[in-house]
Order: structure tokens, then C-alpha cells, then sequence
């Protein structure tokens, strides 16, 4: 029965699938192909066998169901069958044609899922011919070598070369096509989760593309890597293009997608600084450069050791400031050439293009944070101010609730307790991460000092209370948003101070 080696292939990806094959020849492979691969090979000189011609049996229906010919799948696990077997299959007559390797990847779904195609067409085109068999080679990994990966021809090449493929070879081209398949799998359930809407199936598959290996985790010791959502088209730091610097730590790219999440909420010019995964600072203004400036003063270490996410493109003027603040990373819309030669020779900044930065988030994705042995799973907050009111005599004037809104939308991607102080372009001081809320409002109001005078407070939960208020009033602050409504006691005071106060039932609290 092995007279002859057989290689079964079937790839969408044709990509060098001409020169692996004629190396296949070489070494005494027969090829059998699906139609559209056996006549790129013929056409390339090579002598290809179609599967119809070995099996006898055309392939109907467009090809759907060639891969599922008894021929070729019973082919695919002969070599592991007992003489027992074989001799019943002999019985039935069953023609048997052993294939020692099988060369095959899927048709590319996501693509399908990208260009739209309606809910009908993109169920035609999912692939389960070609996920078949390359489980029923993988599993027969002793017998029958599964390859779906076309980086891993020249190391298959190489071990032929030198007249066998060995065990432990053999068992990595297992795992490659097995997760090849689940992830395939896998992102056929995302699709028809978003699809259907179903936002919490009872059993949660996904898959994640790797992006780029890190410099390191959280810390030098620890290994890591970045990982994207095959689903989401935009948005994402996962996504975005490195220009210039070293390559990026876990840290890096924690902060970087917290100052990510904050300057989405702008649609103004702004930039926004991270540190440790929470804000530092944040400024908006006519332009980005006037809205560097505001952000780079309100953080009172200037930047230093931050990442920075800006919505706009950096110019000559950001970048020459940028050099000498011991900033990081940047993320930004893009650069101009002025700004590049500025910063792509100081390789320890990180410069991450993302042109798509002010795209919102969307249905497809949720937020997910890894515990122990299992997974917290959410929709993300998109929500803000939408059922504010005002409860205070006192109504916030056009100047102060656009100061509100503003600091309000910092305090919703602070850690809770999140308390800010700011004005309408630019935040004065930030109180995060506290387990007492006081501590948060003194240490937002100390970082403040006197320009929290004429200022205003954004509070992600309940702050107010009379020895708070007392404290507002001290520092000069002339409005408070928060989620609840104070007491009535609290309330008084507070038109007594005429202290303005709006509250939302939406609480934005984030661990």
C-alpha cells in the first residue's frame, strides 16, 4: 500500500505553493490537487494529479463537497489501519489511496465577513471540507503530515531533505493545523454571535491574531505579546503601525490603550497622557499644539515617563517638545516628515501611527479582564452625561458645563475612587484609585493648588457630603457633577456656596 507517497493539496493561499511543490516531486511525492490548485500546478510544468481523476468522481456542486470523497478522507488515516481493516475495506471494495501529506488552507472567511457579504452568502463560503481533513491528518500525526501554514514549507522541505520528518516535528504540524482550524471555527461562531446579537453566549469562543512579540510583560522577567481581534476593523492599539523606537513593553501598550479609551471621548483636538494605565492629564484647544501645551501643564511632571494619545496629526512643533519630555510613546493619527525627523532616530521614544484613532467602539468587542481560571466579560461603557440634571438653585452656566463634560469624561477612565478637578480645556488635577473617595478629592484638590480656584469637579460616583463640600467651597470650586443626588442637607449647602451641582444616574466606575 506504500508504494507511493502521496501529497493531497488544496490551498486558497497559492503563495509559493508552486515551489514547495516541485520540491515535493523531487522527493518522490505524487500530487493529487483540487481542480483550482492542480491547474496552477500544471501550469507551472508540474505533474499534478486532480482529485477527480484519482477518486473517479467530479466535484460537483462548485467543488463543495471534493474534499469529502471516501477516497481521499479514508487516504488521509490508511496508513494508521490494521491489515484487519484493510482487508475490509477490500471487502466493500473501497478504494483506498494512502496520502502521507496534506497541504491545505481555508478559504479566507474573514474576508467575506470585511466586505460585508450578506448573512447567506458569507454561510456559503465558510470551509469545512478543508477543516476536516486537516483534523483527520493532524490526528493521524504519525502517519500523515497536516500542513496549513505556508511559512512552514522551507522547514518541512528541510527535514524530507534530510529523509524524514521526526516525531516531534510532526506533533508541532499537529498543533499549527488544529489551532488553525479552532480559530477558523471560532471566528464562524464570533460572526454568528454579532449576527444573531447574542452578547453572552453560553459558551465563549474567540479568537485573537498575534500582532508582534514585546519586549517584555509588566516586568522584565515576564514574557508577552500583543494579540488583535480578527473582527474589528479600526480603533484598536492592537492595530496600530510602529514607526520609530524600541519595541514596546507590556506597560507600554497597557497605557497606551488607557489614553486610547480617554481621548476617543474628544472630538475636539486633544491629547491625553497615561501613566501606570490611568490619566495623568488632558487637554483640548483650537488646535493640537495649543491642546499639547494645555495637557503637557496640567500634568506636574510634564509628561515624564507618560504615554501620550493625540487625535491629530504631530507636527515639527510637538515633536521638538516631545524630545527632551522623557515621554515614552505617543500614539497619534500620524506624523508629519518634520516631526519624523525629530523623533524616529531617539529610540527611546515609541511612535504608533493609528489614523483610524477617533473611531468609536463597536458592538463586536467587549471588555474582558483574565481572572484565575476563568473570564470577566462586558459591554463596554459608552454611556456619559445622557440623564443629567441639575439639582442645585444654581444652574451651571454654558462655560461650566462644557467644563463638566469635560472632566466628567476623565473621571469616567480614572480608576474609581475618580475624582477631577479641571477647567474646560484642560484637567488641574487628578485623584485615582483611592479606596476613600476624600482621599481622592484632597489629592485631585492638592495637585490643583490654586488653580482649582474658578475650577470645576467630576466625580465617576457619589462625592458629595458636608465635610466635602466644605472642602469644595475652600478651594474655589464653582461646580460638581456626580452620579446620585446628594441629600437635601448636602444640597443646601451647596446653594448656600452656590456650588453647582449636576447629577447622573449613570454611575462610570472602573476598577
Amino acid at each position: 500500500m506504500k508504494a507511493k507517497k502521496r501529497a493531497y493539496v488544496s490551498v486558497y493561499n497559492k503563495e509559493r505553493i508552486v515551489e514547495f511543490c516541485r520540491y515535493l516531486v523531487e522527493y518522490g511525492y505524487e500530487i493529487i490537487a483540487t481542480e483550482g490548485t492542480c491547474n496552477v500546478l500544471r501550469e507551472a510544468g508540474i505533474a499534478a494529479l486532480s482529485a477527480h481523476e484519482l477518486t473517479g468522481y467530479p466535484e460537483p456542486l462548485g467543488g463543495k463537497v471534493r474534499a469529502m470523497h471516501p477516497a481521499v478522507y479514508t487516504g488521509i488515516i490508511a496508513n494508521q489501519l490494521t491489515p484487519a481493516q484493510f482487508k475490509e475495506l477490500g471487502r466493500a471494495k473501497a478504494k483506498v489511496f494512502p496520502i502521507e501529506l496534506v497541504v491545505i488552507n481555508l478559504y479566507p472567511f474573514r474576508q467575506d465577513m470585511e466586505a460585508g457579504l450578506s448573512f447567506r452568502e458569507a454561510a456559503e463560503h465558510m470551509d469545512v471540507g478543508g477543516v476536516a481533513l486537516l483534523d483527520a491528518a493532524a490526528r493521524n500525526y504519525m502517519h500523515t503530515v497536516a500542513v496549513c501554514d505556508p511559512d512552514d514549507y522551507d522547514r518541512v522541505l528541510c527535514d524530507l531533505a534530510a529523509g524524514a520528518i521526526p516525531e516531534d516535528e510532526r506533533q508541532y504540524l499537529m498543533y499549527k493545523a488544529f489551532s488553525y482550524t479552532a480559530a477558523y471555527d471560532a471566528l464562524v461562531a464570533q460572526y454568528l454571535s454579532y449576527q444573531l446579537k447574542i452578547a453572552f453566549p453560553k459558551t465563549l469562543t474567540v479568537t485573537y491574531e498575534k500582532t508582534q512579540d514585546m519586549l517584555y510583560g509588566e516586568n522584565p522577567h515576564q514574557r508577552a505579546a500583543v494579540y488583535r481581534e480578527p473582527l474589528l476593523k479600526e480603533g484598536s492599539i492592537a492595530c496600530a503601525k510602529q514607526l520609530a523606537g524600541d519595541a514596546p513593553t507590556y506597560n507600554n501598550i497597557h497605557d497606551a490603550n488607557a489614553a486610547l479609551e480617554l481621548v476617543k471621548e474628544y472630538d475636539s483636538p486633544a491629547v491625553v497622557a497615561c501613566k501606570h494605565g490611568v490619566p495623568c492629564s488632558a487637554g483640548t484647544g483650537s488646535d493640537l499644539y495649543e491642546a499639547f501645551e494645555r495637557a503637557a501643564a496640567a500634568d506636574p511632571l510634564h509628561f515624564r515617563g507618560g504615554i501620550l494619545a493625540a487625535n491629530g496629526v504631530v507636527d515639527a512643533r510637538i515633536a521638538a517638545r516631545v524630545r527632551d519630555m522623557g515621554v515614552e510613546a505617543v500614539v497619534a493619527v500620524g506624523f508629519t516628515p518634520e516631526a519624523m525627523s525629530e523623533l524616529r532616530f531617539d529610540r527611546s521614544v515609541i511612535l504608533l501611527e493609528m489614523p483610524d484613532i477617533r473611531s468609536k467602539v463597536q458592538f463586536s468587542t467587549f471588555d474582558m479582564k483574565k481572572i484565575y481560571g476563568g473570564l470577566l466579560v462586558q459591554t463596554y461603557d459608552t454611556a456619559l452625561l445622557e440623564d443629567a440634571v441639575c439639582v442645585s438653585a444654581r444652574k451651571p452656566s454654558e462655560e461650566e458645563m462644557a467644563a463638566l463634560l469635560f472632566n466628567y469624561k476623565v473621571a469616567k477612565h480614572a480608576r474609581s475612587s475618580a475624582v477631577v478637578v479641571g477647567t474646560g480645556d484642560r484637567t488641574c488635577g487628578i485623584g485615582t484609585g483611592q479606596t476613600n473617595r476624600m482621599l481622592a478629592l484632597r489629592f485631585a484638590l492638592s495637585l490643583a493648588g490654586e488653580k482649582a480656584k474658578g475650577a470645576v469637579i467630576a466625580s465617576d460616583a457619589s462625592l458629595l457630603n458636608r465635610e466635602s463640600v466644605e472642602e469644595c467651597r475652600a478651594a474655589g470650586i464653582v461646580a460638581v457633577v456626580q452620579t446620585g443626588r446628594p441629600d437635601d442637607e448636602t444640597v443646601k449647602l451647596c446653594d448656600e456656596y452656590a456650588i453647582a451641582v449636576v447629577c447622573s444616574q449613570q454611575r462610570h466606575f472602573k476598577v
